[in-house]
């Protein structure tokens, strides 16, 4: 996942300028040599304009991806509980994460992340990241037209016809036949695909900050919506693990900002300090990593379920941690632009996601009704109905 490899925030200071002397070849064909490499100084107005930027964009994937879990999180039917599209494929189902697995999760994503790290040293990066490019190139096409899919349901005229297509591989034959992929798809999605592989192409091709963006708010917005936590405690153990996880791997090594600075994948948003200078071509960015995105989003998206089973009419507790991670990732910000020094996202963030909620619950009377709070897997929901349909007939 995206927040094992990035989960902090990075200013574009650590970063230097080379100006256009450096690697610059003259009329005759030779190297010029007299390069001046100079510190890069982010105007106060390209600070401003790059972390307003981040905030805004980070808030989107939350706010839209919650909606889009509660809407469509039960639903496999288009049109049911307000959605606009229905799963037809199995890898479009929500997942959801138990107690067990948040547990384990700081103790993986610590072992992939330190795993890319020895990666980085050992290896060639420019070939790592190749092999990184093309990987990502594939699931951020899927993505991005997974994000597309209810805008296009919206838009698509209704006297174009929509043909149904499945993409089928089975292996083996009679009744050992077993199938390896099915994925059922229609014009509809077509159309998002060939969008999302334009995106994509312009991504492998240029690297380019707006692309890379694109794919990063896909599988932001992604996350949120189909990563559902179980109950409040497991999102408490998820969050405070990973807490621990962020706090460590920046303050008590490098290898976290040593991975950031080297990975070039669309796991983390971006956007430059040097836009008022250099337009769409600038290159000193400031980053987030979408870790410190997705990770407070599914808590706050289960805090929207939350409000919603309490059948209020309200969303206290979703607005109550929406307005957190606003003020966590703004600490965020402050911190790492006074300190200049890379910040772990999560040490603002959980304190404030965690703490501002429960405080609302504690003074309403509703924190025992906020733990007692169970969702249950789509598959044993089904499991659980089709039980209980049995023991209806039998009776």
């Amino acid at each position: 996942m995206a927040d094992v490899d990035q989960g902090s925030v990075l200013p574009s200071e650590t970063s230097p300028l080379i100006l256009d002397g450096l690697n610059a070849t003259d009329s005759n064909g030779t190297d010029a040599v007299n390069a001046t490499v100079a510190k890069f100084v982010a105007t106060p107005e390209g600070t401003a304009l790059a972390y307003g930027s981040l905030v805004f964009m980070a808030l989107l994937p939350i706010f839209f991806g919650a909606l889009r879990s509660v809407n469509c999180g039960k639903s496999k039917v288009a049109g049911e509980n307000g959605c606009d599209y229905e799963y037809r494929n199995s890898s479009d189902m929500p997942e959801t994460i138990t107690g067990r697995d948040a547990a384990r999760f700081p103790i993986i994503a610590s072992c992939t992340l330190f795993g890319l790290y020895l990666f980085f040293k050992i290896f060639s990066q420019e070939y790592i990241n190749l092999l990184l490019s093309m990987y990502f190139f594939v699931l951020g096409i899927l993505a991005l037209s997974h994000t597309m899919s209810p805008f296009m349901n919206r838009i698509f005229p209704a006297n174009i016809p929509i043909k149904q297509y499945q993409l089928l591989f089975t292996q083996g034959s009679g009744e050992t036949k077993e199938e390896i992929v099915n994925y059922e798809f229609d014009t509809k999605d077509m159309i998002c695909l060939v969008i999302s592989t334009v995106v994509g192409v312009w991504y492998i091709l240029k690297k380019h900050w707006i692309a890379n963006n694109l794919f990063g708010l896909a599988f932001a917005l992604n996350g949120v919506e189909l990563l559902h936590l179980n109950n409040v405690s497991t999102g408490c153990i998820l969050l405070g693990g990973l807490f621990v996880y962020d706090v460590f791997w920046v303050f008590g090594t490098n290898v976290m900002v040593t991975v950031a600075k080297s990975f070039e994948a669309p796991i983390k948003l971006v956007f430059p300090q040097d836009l008022f200078e250099k337009g769409l071509g600038a290159n000193q960015f400031a980053m987030l990593g979408l870790g410190d995105i997705v990770i407070p989003g599914i808590f706050i998206a289960l805090l929207l379920r939350f409000d919603v089973s309490l059948k209020k009419n309200t969303r206290t507790y979703f607005y109550t941690s929406f307005l957190a991670y606003i003020f966590g990732l703004g600490m965020t910000i402050w911190v790492m632009h006074t300190f200049k020094h890379a910040q772990p996202a999560l040490l603002y963030l959980v304190p404030a996601c965690i703490g501002f909620p429960v405080v609302v619950a504690l003074l309403k009377g509703e924190l025992t009704e906020m733990f007692r709070y169970e969702e249950v897997s789509p598959e044993d929901a089904a499991a659980k109905e089709e039980t209980t349909e049995a023991e209806k007939k039998d009776k």
